[in-house]
């Protein structure tokens, strides 16, 4: 059976032509959804994939409708290959029931590999360049030092934590673990 999916993204948008095509070759069932393609909690295409059997042949009027993202395009295509469907893509003429469309899909998915380790491993030298100028990761300090110093001594004057937590407008824990480090 062909199943057909069509997406659009706002209210604004109309699906009609997609609609259109998939029922123009065949599709008996169609799940429509107006949601973000870059979000994975559509419930159509939760219900579509719950709902194919062995057999069964999604189809999609473009590969976009389905994902924006390579990575989630390609988990979902896994999802299909393992209920024994197959899919195709009516602008691209991808068919994974055919050997060709197979080859198509796994192409792609050599492509998304690549792009990822060229990624991190940009990431990586970036992350080093970073290191090397003296730059570093993570969340900027709350406190200047000045301030960390300051909250030690009152600390060590008598001062409760709770007290410098609320007069530095940080939390009591940063307090313990600024105190904790000075000892």
């Amino acid at each position: 059976m062909l199943i057909g999916y069509a997406r659009v993204s706002t209210q604004l948008q109309d699906n009609a032509s997609q609609i259109e095509a998939l029922k123009n070759i065949g599709c008996e069932t169609i799940f429509e959804e107006t949601i973000s393609g870059g979000r994975w909690e559509r419930p159509k295409l939760q219900e579509l994939l719950h709902y194919v059997r062995k057999g069964d042949t999604i189809v999609v009027w473009k590969l976009d409708r389905l994902s924006r993202s390579l990575k989630d395009l390609l988990f979902i295509m896994e999802q299909i290959e393992s209920r024994g469907a197959g899919f195709r893509s009516l602008t691209e003429s991808i068919d994974t029931t055919t050997s060709a469309g197979k080859m198509m899909m796994q192409m792609v998915g050599v492509f998304a590999e690549f792009e990822r380790s060229m990624l991190k491993e940009r990431t990586i030298k970036g992350l080093e360049y970073a290191k090397g100028q003296g730059r570093v990761g993570g969340r900027r300090p709350k406190l200047k030092q000045i301030q960390v110093q300051e909250i030690v001594q009152l600390y060590a004057g008598g001062k409760s934590a709770v007290e410098l937590a609320l007069l530095f407008n940080v939390h009591k824990a940063t307090v313990y673990r600024i105190i904790n480090s000075s000892k």
